[in-house]
């Protein structure tokens, strides 16, 4: 790959269309957007895109995404994003585990150095291993082990009821139990 040559590439993920579909993604990493633009931007892009640009049903299309918003892109184009309430539940079930015990890992190196164990430098030092952890470790798998609650909705089920939505008695039928 030609982007492997750019400063900042991380690394890139190529995926299959799924059966019935004709469409390819190619996932691109970089350490920095300007690092991603410096790539986008490129001599050595446009002319790969040119080459192949006669297969391209619907031309080049670029879709940047950082942070949190990478954790949940579908996996095929059908499922959609999955419903806000979701991302925050399953973002939460992660992260609130690693608070309580990456503090109790790293205690021991901040009794051991002390200057590492003052408020900030240890708070610092926390979230940068929870977020090194989330971002490289945790959510990428977690968010394939639960993608089939993640992106259910829509297609063939019912829509998510809303407390509005509910009988007047307040009641729930099992699929929507399921659902929440």
């Amino acid at each position: 790959m030609w982007s492997q040559r750019f400063p900042g590439h991380q690394g890139v993920n190529i995926i299959r269309p799924t059966e019935g579909a004709r469409s390819y993604t190619i996932v691109l990493r970089f350490d920095t957007l300007e690092h991603l633009q410096e790539w986008l931007a490129s001599d050595a892009r446009r002319q790969l895109v040119a080459e192949v640009q006669s297969l391209l049903e619907r031309g080049d299309r670029v879709a940047i995404t950082t942070g949190l918003e990478f954790w949940f892109t579908p996996l095929t184009p059908v499922q959609g994003h999955p419903p806000p309430y979701k991302q925050f539940r399953l973002t939460l079930s992660a992260i609130f585990p690693l608070t309580l015990v990456v503090p109790w890992l790293l205690r021991p190196l901040f009794q051991a150095k002390p200057v590492l164990g003052r408020p900030v430098v240890s708070t610092v030092i926390i979230s940068a291993v929870i977020v090194g952890l989330m971002t490289y470790v945790i959510m990428p798998r977690y968010t394939r082990l639960v993608a089939g609650w993640l992106y259910r909705h829509g297609v063939g089920r019912r829509p998510m009821l809303s407390r509005h939505a509910l009988p007047q008695d307040g009641s729930r039928s099992e699929q929507d139990k399921q659902d929440l």
